[in-house]
């Protein structure tokens, strides 16, 4: 068995294949984010530099496994991976994250202004070299992005009286997240033009798989070391955004079923965690609460529908490699 962008594939020409589809993913990115001014050069390449799964690509070549590639699917797996680094930018602006895959957030080094334009750069990148792809293509990317911001404003909002929070919770992850990577696996499929329906298939799949894949990352957030996830543990606990684990454990209390040490933690999340050592306090007794294991059934759970509907696929490399992707992302530590 041969692993390539963390994915454990058992045949050994899909896994070649990939290899060297991800190498060229990769000298298309730095070349695609590369600026003559030095500044927004620096700064467009700095997340690039630092690496990353590079899932949402891996996605888009597997998913076109399913029919005939052709060298529009690398570009489309480019253009994913532009504007996922993109969302990066922003994104750690807003949580005041202070690492990103282990390296200094862009805002840490160069200040909010230049990493919220550097993100606008990157998303202008990732539309131009959509825009090689046609009109269709352009089409989807603009929704997909729409759906990006409005999950990042249901986040910010949260949710409105009436609305349960965790069903609300679930449509932001479906928007901020899993609309992307639904994208990733839509493009892979329909540039290797396969069938209306296998890439309608393909794009619900990666849907679903998304919002698994960010339900891991709520626990892994809770349960890892920084070290290996390249982020600092409890940053959404500390911006006030509340994650899977943390609704559960309020959904815990209002319901009255809870114990006087379930009142006393979520009385604790909601105090002050600016400190450092606060916050690492909190994210250790969170951590060892059964919300976060729960948590971590809701991702398996989501991971195993997922699979299921790849069922009408034929049998082959090519979905064997899709269930485990579907899996590799709930089952991880970083």
């Amino acid at each position: 068995m041969t692993r390539v962008a963390s994915i454990p594939l058992d045949d050994e020409a899909l896994a070649r294949r990939l290899e060297h589809q991800l190498a060229v993913v990769e000298t298309r990115l730095h070349a695609t984010v590369a600026q003559a001014d030095r500044l927004a050069d620096d700064a467009s390449r700095h997340l690039v530099d630092a690496g990353g799964k590079r899932l949402r690509p891996a996605l888009t070549l597997l998913a076109s496994e399913l029919g005939e590639a052709g060298p529009q699917v690398v570009e489309a797996a480019v253009a994913v991976e532009l504007t996922h680094l993109a969302s990066l930018y922003h994104d750690d602006v807003m949580d005041s994250a202070p690492l990103r895959r282990g390296a200094p957030s862009a805002h840490e080094v160069w200040g909010n202004t230049v990493a919220i334009l550097t993100g606008d750069l990157l998303f202008a990148r990732a539309s131009a070299t959509v825009a090689g792809l046609g009109p269709e293509a352009v089409l989807i990317h603009a929704e997909t992005f729409e759906r990006l911001c409005l999950g990042q404003l249901a986040e910010t909002v949260g949710p409105r009286d009436g609305d349960d929070p965790i069903e609300h919770y679930l449509q932001v992850l479906s928007d901020k997240t899993a609309s992307l990577v639904g994208t990733s696996a839509r493009y892979g499929a329909m540039f290797a033009g396969c069938d209306e329906q296998t890439v309608a298939l393909l794009a619900a799949f990666g849907e679903r798989v998304g919002v698994a894949f960010q339900l891991a990352d709520d626990y892994i957030d809770l349960v890892s070391d920084g070290a290996l996830t390249g982020k600092t543990p409890g940053t959404d606990l500390r911006e006030g955004v509340a994650t899977m684990p943390v609704l559960l454990l309020r959904a815990l209390v209002d319901s009255g079923a809870c114990t006087a040490a379930d009142r006393a933690l979520l009385d604790r999340l909601s105090g002050d965690l600016s400190s450092d050592t606060a916050l690492a306090d909190a994210v250790a007794a969170l951590g060892e609460h059964p919300v976060v294991e729960q948590t971590r059934a809701r991702s398996g759970a989501m991971a195993a529908e997922a699979v299921a509907m790849l069922d009408p696929l034929p049998k082959g490399p090519a979905k064997d490699a899709l269930v485990s992707f579907a899996r590799v992302l709930v089952d991880r530590e970083a």
